[in-house]
């Protein structure tokens, strides 16, 4: 089984939390289809 990271952002005040919350649904729902185990999970909030 392979092991990933996720990793989710968003750069500006116009954007918006749930943004974040939402690529990280469809990245662990990516990865339960590959049958990926998630090792760790990064965010950065409006860092540019």
């Amino acid at each position: 089984m392979s092991r990933v990271a996720l990793y989710a952002r968003y750069s500006s005040d116009q954007q918006r939390t749930a943004s974040i919350e939402d690529q990280l649904r469809l990245c662990r729902d990516h990865a339960a289809a590959q049958g990926w185990e998630i090792a760790g999970i990064y965010s950065d909030e409006a860092v540019s």
